[in-house]
């Protein structure tokens, strides 16, 4: 069950804030030392009527997931998902949400545990782990008189949802954006040469901020987690009903474009679209991106009612 943060407090806000430019309610809720804000306001979109609302949903393991729900007043609803070492703040999940709340489509972004304002400890691997998370979401939105129309992730968050549409297939329209299919790759980038036998001697690996200092820390465990994470299999396991949008940028330095093609070549039903000249977080290209993804998901929102 969400908790949905009460108890009224009122103050001003910055009205230059992109993601809170009027607050017409706030709601301060105490919930084992952890003080959370609930947010009643419209959105900086054509469609003032959406409102956002902080939920906090558990997850199977206790773990309270925390996330803004974009509510239009309609059933249908989409789930954003961001990606490593990132949180439901992403810039690319706060446009997609302001988007989709312009088109009248409800949206809900939150963060994974040991990300953001979740619980839990991070985690270099937990694809699976984090697409049950995601299960834990949508049977919320689902128990509360809700469809969840389609499942949204970026980087990391893309292969999520393509392990959620292998595993679960409660849900027919997925958008992967920037994901990765080979997920050996990136990893010598990040850890260094001889990553595996430095972390079997060691047992993990320490990873540094390029400004200096720790930034995380990876265990052979959630290594061995991620490198044993098959995108290939997962991808041809996606039932043929379910309809799903890859994007990808052309000047991606972080997952090159070509794992785009092979999820074009292997999973059923799928649609591929380049975005020229984009980056791995679309960061001049964040209007082509939203129009690319709202479209996708009202086209399949169009076909789901005929």
């Amino acid at each position: 069950m969400a908790t949905l943060l009460q108890n009224p407090l009122s103050f001003l806000s910055d009205s230059s804030l992109f993601v809170f430019p009027k607050i017409s309610h706030s709601h301060l809720h105490r919930h084992r030392n952890r003080t959370t804000l609930h947010f009643n306001m419209a959105l900086p979109t054509q469609n003032p009527a959406v409102e956002q609302h902080r939920l906090i949903i558990p997850n199977k393991h206790g773990e309270k997931l925390v996330g803004i729900l974009h509510d239009s007043g309609k059933k249908e609803i989409v789930i954003l998902c961001h990606g490593f070492r990132s949180s439901k703040e992403s810039n690319t999940n706060v446009n997609l949400a302001a988007a989709l709340g312009s088109a009248g489509i409800s949206s809900f972004r939150f963060d994974f545990p040991g990300n953001g304002e979740s619980d839990g400890s991070f985690q270099y691997g937990s694809y699976w782990r984090e697409a049950d998370d995601l299960y834990a979401i949508t049977q919320h939105f689902h128990e509360s008189n809700h469809v969840v129309s389609a499942i949204v992730g970026h980087s990391k968050g893309g292969g999520v949802v393509l392990l959620y549409a292998s595993k679960y297939r409660d849900v027919k329209t997925v958008v992967n954006l920037s994901g990765r299919y080979d997920l050996k790759g990136g990893v010598e980038e990040r850890l260094g040469k001889d990553y595996m036998e430095r972390i079997r001697n060691e047992g993990f690996i320490d990873v540094q901020k390029k400004s200096g200092g720790f930034n995380y820390r990876v265990t052979l465990e959630s290594l061995l987690d991620r490198l044993d994470t098959n995108m290939h299999k997962a991808s041809l396991q996606i039932d043929k009903e379910c309809r799903v949008l890859t994007v990808h940028g052309s000047s991606d330095t972080t997952v090159p474009v070509e794992d785009a093609y092979e999820f074009a070549k292997v999973i059923p039903n799928h649609k591929l679209h380049i975005i020229e000249g984009a980056n791995h977080s679309f960061s001049e290209h964040q209007d082509v991106l939203a129009s690319v993804v709202v479209n996708f998901i009202k086209e399949s929102l169009l076909q789901n009612t005929v």
